[in-house]
C-alpha cells in the first residue's frame, strides 16, 4: 500500500489530464495539454489570452468535448463525463461568467449550491458564511445587488456548498480591484488549507503564482512551461513573456 506520495516529489495526482485535444466548432484549441493536480495542491494554469486556459478548465469540467486525450479524477477515467456527474463525484466549477443567480437572494444563490445534500443547509451555510462573513450580513440581498468582489464570493460560497475535493476557478479575480483581488486570493488559501485541492486559470499571473505550489504556462494550446510556482516566477524566460517583465 502506498501513502499517495511520491518518493521526493508532488502527491499523487487528484486530477490527471492527459494529451488533452478540442475545442470549438471543429477548431481546435487544445493541442495536447497536459495537466494535474495533486490533494491539498493549489495550482494555476496562466498563459496569454488565447492560449487555451479556460477552454482546457470547460474541457475537464466536460463542457466541449475532446478529440482526444483523457481525464483521471482519483485513478478513475472521467473523459466526456456529464458535468454534474462530476460535481457528485466531487468537482466543482465556478465558471468566469454568469456564475451567480442575479434575481436570487445570497441565500438562495448558496442554498442552489446544496443541491445534492440532503437535509437541513444550515451548517454548509454557516461554513460558507464563516469563510465569507459579508455574505452572511448580506444573505437576504439579490447577488446582482453586491459588488463585483461579493458576487465572485457568492459564486465560490456555492460551488463549496457539496464540500468538494477539487474546486475549479475560471479566472476568479478578473474585474476586481488590487484590494479585492488579495481578499479573494486570501480566502483561496483558506479553501486550499481546509484540505480542497485547487486549480485555477489566472490572467493575474503574478499573483496567482505567489499562492500556488505548481504553475503552468500553456501557449497556441500546448503546454510552454511547467514546475514549481516559485521556478516559474524566477524563470526570466516566463517572466519576460508571460508574466510583464522580470520581477
Amino acid at each position: 500500500m502506498t501513502s499517495g506520495w511520491a518518493e521526493d516529489g508532488p502527491p499523487a495526482p487528484l486530477l490527471k489530464a492527459e494529451g488533452l485535444v478540442g475545442g470549438y466548432g471543429g477548431m481546435d484549441i487544445l493541442n495536447g495539454v497536459d495537466l494535474s493536480v495533486g490533494a491539498g495542491e493549489i495550482v494555476a494554469i496562466v498563459g496569454p489570452n488565447g492560449a487555451g486556459k479556460s477552454t482546457a478548465m470547460k474541457a475537464l469540467i466536460g463542457l466541449i468535448p475532446l478529440k482526444a486525450g483523457r481525464v483521471l479524477f482519483d485513478g478513475a477515467e472521467i473523459t466526456g463525463e456529464a458535468p454534474e456527474r462530476l460535481v457528485a463525484r466531487g468537482i466543482a466549477y465556478v465558471p468566469q461568467e454568469r456564475n451567480v443567480f442575479r434575481s436570487l437572494t445570497v441565500a438562495e444563490n448558496l442554498a442552489m449550491g446544496g443541491f445534492l445534500l440532503r437535509g437541513d443547509l444550515s451548517a454548509a451555510l454557516a461554513r460558507i458564511y464563516g469563510l465569507f462573513p459579508v455574505l452572511a450580513e448580506k444573505r437576504r440581498q439579490c447577488a446582482g445587488e453586491l459588488s463585483g468582489g461579493q458576487r465572485q464570493m457568492v459564486a465560490i460560497g456555492r460551488a463549496l456548498m457539496i464540500e468538494p475535493r477539487l474546486l475549479l476557478l475560471d479566472e476568479p479575480t478578473v474585474g476586481l480591484s488590487p484590494k479585492v483581488i488579495g481578499e479573494i486570493f486570501e480566502r483561496i488559501r483558506a479553501i486550499n488549507q481546509s484540505g480542497v485541492g485547487i486549480l485555477m486559470v489566472e490572467q493575474n499571473a503574478r499573483a496567482a503564482l505567489a499562492i500556488a505550489d505548481r504553475g503552468y504556462v500553456l501557449a497556441t494550446g500546448r503546454n510552454r512551461f511547467t514546475g514549481p510556482a516559485a521556478a516559474l516566477l524566477a524563470n526570466r524566460e516566463v517572466a519576460e513573456a508571460f508574466l510583464g517583465g522580470a520581477g
